[in-house]
């Protein structure tokens, strides 16, 4: 328990804070959840992998230098000096607490701290975590579609079988059934992002490298998949979709003079991505700060008791366990329902226009039939004399070589 909580009173004692972890929890509760210009090493608080720092000075130009420059202190390069900005420093000088800035010192002896939107593009841990997501589900998108390129149709065993049992899931229970003849139109975008939201997810339960990075807990990158489905299903709708959105087929009064029913439509375009956004970061979100909340109560009593301390441990661990098992169907489950939503979402956008039929030829209550144009029905009905023709010359024939047999 004590070297376990080493890490915690060093960090403390460093920042001249009281070593008690109940004053810093909420810090270390967001470190971990947030990102960072370095990877944490497993155990060790003072050291991180280095990533790329990319930043564009106020002076132009680009300097380029390692995070672990300026995970300690400020780095000075031709272009300006760079610092990582502390909560003190973001207060008084209104920047964002942990993100890298430009400090810049006038003749007067007065310091501004610099950072428009436009200046960094560093390489962050969640940055790298999407690269690795990118290439992991890549390599084995590719790897299966290379057995079937030299095997055909032989079902591949082991993981790449439980990958294509996965794709052969999701395609037939999921985009077929929902979007019927549009299923291949659609299907590389939809498997896409099913299977980067559940690869994301599991690197997100690991807690070493390359995993522990909180993208799906984090709503930039949530927000950027729903937007990818509302391009998608508005991009690619029908005129019947856009004419439901403007003017629908409803009462008159409710769409002019005052356009209620038009503005709802509209109104409900932008909910959808909304409810896509913050459904899976906040379950993804939810569990991760689970896990961690069960592991900082072994330090929080720890430093009560040790006696305390050591039976909290077992309970924290046998329940951090726990959840990150459920955290592994949790990781599954959103990214099906994301991928159901969007497919309901793109199949909602798809829709026909129709064609009624005169209502003396056609049964109200057959939808199918509703649907026919006038020469479809024309067709149909000339098909249905000409087999009733024929019955009937069936059943004169019948009848004469009966009464023939009697004879």
């Amino acid at each position: 328990m004590a070297a376990l909580a080493a890490p915690f009173r060093a960090a403390a004692n460093e920042a001249g804070k009281s070593d008690d972890p109940k004053d810093h929890a909420k810090e270390i509760i967001f470190e971990h959840l947030g990102d960072a210009y370095g990877w944490e090493v497993p155990f060790d608080h003072h050291h991180r992998i280095p990533l790329p720092c990319i930043v564009l000075p106020k002076e132009g130009g680009v300097c380029v230098f390692s995070s672990a420059r300026v995970q300690h202190g400020e780095y000075m390069c031709d272009k300006g000096m760079f610092k990582i900005a502390t909560e003190a420093e973001a207060e008084q000088y209104h920047v964002r607490a942990g993100k890298l800035v430009q400090v810049i010192e006038g003749p007067d002896g007065s310091v501004e701290y610099y950072r428009p939107w436009w200046f960094d593009f560093s390489i962050t841990k969640n940055v790298a975590a999407l690269i690795i997501s990118c290439l992991l589900v890549g390599g084995l998108m590719l790897w299966l579609a290379r057995w079937h390129r030299r095997k055909g149709l032989k079902a591949p065993r082991k993981g790449l079988g439980a990958i294509e049992a996965l794709v052969d899931f999701i395609y037939k229970g999921v985009i077929v059934s929902t979007l019927g003849e549009n299923a291949k139109r659609f299907a590389p975008y939809l498997l896409t992002a099913f299977f980067f939201i559940f690869g994301m997810n599991l690197l997100g339960l690991v807690v070493i490298f390359p995993g522990g990075a909180n993208l799906t807990g984090n709503i930039a990158v949530t927000l950027v998949m729903a937007v990818l489905t509302f391009a998608v299903t508005n991009i690619f709708g029908t005129k019947e979709y856009w004419k439901e959105i403007f003017w629908p087929d409803v009462p008159l009064f409710l769409k002019f003079p005052l356009p209620i029913m038009p503005v709802i439509e509209v109104f409900g375009m932008f909910t959808k991505p909304a409810a896509l956004t913050v459904r899976l970061m906040a379950n993804m979100m939810g569990g991760h700060m689970i896990v961690i909340v069960l592991t900082l109560l072994i330090f929080i009593f720890y430093y009560m008791s040790p006696v305390a301390g050591g039976a909290t441990t077992v309970v924290s661990v046998i329940f951090s366990v726990f959840m990150l098992l459920i955290d592994v169907l949790v990781s599954f489950i959103q990214a099906y329902v994301f991928t159901m939503l969007s497919t309901i979402f793109i199949s909602l956008a798809q829709v026909k226009e129709h064609h009624a039929a005169p209502a003396a030829e056609c049964d109200p209550a057959d939808a199918d039939c509703q649907q026919m144009s006038a020469e479809e029905l024309e067709r149909m009905r000339r098909t249905q004399r000409v087999h009733e023709q024929e019955l009937h010359a069936a059943r004169k024939e019948a009848l004469k070589k009966k009464g023939e047999t009697a004879n």
